[in-house]
């Protein structure tokens, strides 16, 4: 009758389940696109990873130190910060650049607000587009692959806006023999990776899915080509629309926790994405479109927090 019993808020922990657990699925679920991204872009890609992950390692590590908090870096986060990263940038990116995005995505995104489960924003996602604005050409360099020719190129997206539809192949688009960063362009390669998370049970289709869907139909009613399924299917394989989906929109620490909260926060990142890659003046837009939507997180989980079992609305006054 002693026993005395803590109740905090949410979540809960229902497994013996640690964070570096589930990095580590992560970073298995990110092999697929790593690999092709390596096989496809060559050495410079494997250089750009090794370098962008261990930046972000080492920038944890010695902010620990002389912030005097507990080192953090066994929990594989900034491996996992810094693996995102590095597959966001095109091969071609200068190596110093790389080196000031990891840092950015650590120390300003992350560290600063008090670490995991702190940061406002994906730290991926807020180093990406910080570097898209100071180095807006290196962050656009796109080459086709070196296993195909190397040579400068066109994004399949930046094609269908300026050329059509016609301008691409959605096989190709498909398998990864395109233009693009270094994890974005084989879907199919992105897919076995989402499996693998929600095989070991890391994420559920509900941010994903309601993004995509509402992704979907929003290019399909609004698109440049609207009403056309072949443009609508080369729209969700082009940029990075599946790895912002499945791998980003999906972070813990910023998206919701509600269940109707993690479909409002989806339905917002399609909702984004469409309107920027259909009005906008570039031709992507997932990485901007999940960071305001990470802003909108707080409201999203007010007013989506279920009630109590047995809690009424208040009862109008003087009825």
């Amino acid at each position: 009758m002693s026993e005395t019993y803590q109740v905090s808020s949410s979540p809960h922990v229902r497994e013996k389940v640690t964070t570096g657990n589930i990095m580590l699925y992560v970073i298995i679920a990110l092999l697929p696109t790593t690999l092709f991204g390596i096989y496809n872009f060559g050495w410079r890609a494997l250089l750009l990873i090794v370098v962008t992950i261990a930046t972000c390692v080492i920038s944890e590590f010695v902010f620990n130190i002389i912030a005097k908090r507990k080192q953090t870096i066994s929990d594989c986060s900034a491996i996992v910060t810094g693996l995102l990263l590095a597959l966001n940038f095109p091969s071609t990116l200068p190596i110093w650049e790389a080196v000031i995005g990891g840092f950015f995505a650590i120390i300003i995104v992350k560290m600063v607000f008090g670490g995991l489960g702190q940061n406002f924003m994906n730290p991926a996602l807020g180093a990406r587009c910080f570097l898209l604005i100071a180095f807006a050409a290196d962050m656009t360099s796109f080459i086709s692959g070196t296993k195909y020719d190397g040579i400068a190129s066109a994004t399949p997206l930046a094609m269908i806006r300026n050329e059509g539809l016609s301008s691409v192949n959605v096989q190709d688009m498909l398998l990864g023999n395109t233009a693009g960063t270094i994890g974005e362009t084989s879907a199919i390669a992105i897919l076995i990776g989402a499996i693998i998370l929600i095989l070991f049970g890391v994420i559920d289709l509900k941010i994903p899915g309601s993004y995509i869907v509402t992704f979907a139909l929003f290019m399909f009613l609004f698109g440049a080509d609207r009403f056309n399924i072949n443009y609508v299917v080369a729209q969700l394989c082009g940029g990075g629309l599946m790895l912002g989906a499945f791998f980003m929109a999906t972070d813990y620490v910023t998206s919701p926790i509600t269940p109707m909260g993690k479909i409002v926060f989806g339905i917002c990142c399609g909702l984004l994405t469409g309107i920027f890659r259909c009005f906008g003046a570039n031709a992507e837009g997932v990485s901007f479109a999940i960071i305001l939507s990470n802003l909108l997180v707080p409201l999203i989980e007010k007013v989506t927090i279920p009630r109590a079992f047995g809690i009424k609305k208040e009862a109008k006054k003087n009825e």
